[in-house]
């Protein structure tokens, strides 16, 4: 099993501070407002749920992106 460097509760501005690899992968799901105030303290899974992607998804594919990095 792959390691989970994000998870659902993790917060927007935590993963683009810690893993600004993943950047890319936010925006091409449509999550312009990184470097917005709010969304900054916004967890992955309630950034999914207003843009209408499965939270499960999109940790798969961060984590991935992350892991990519690692080797």
């Amino acid at each position: 099993m792959a390691e989970a460097y994000v998870n659902e509760k993790t917060l927007i501005g935590e993963i683009v501070r810690s893993y600004p690899e993943t950047i890319d992968i936010l925006l091409s799901i449509g999550m312009h407002c990184l470097g917005c105030p709010a969304s900054q303290a916004e967890s992955l899974e309630d950034a999914c749920a207003v843009h209408g992607i499965p939270a499960e998804v999109v940790v798969k594919a961060l984590n991935e992106k992350i892991a990519e990095g690692k080797k």
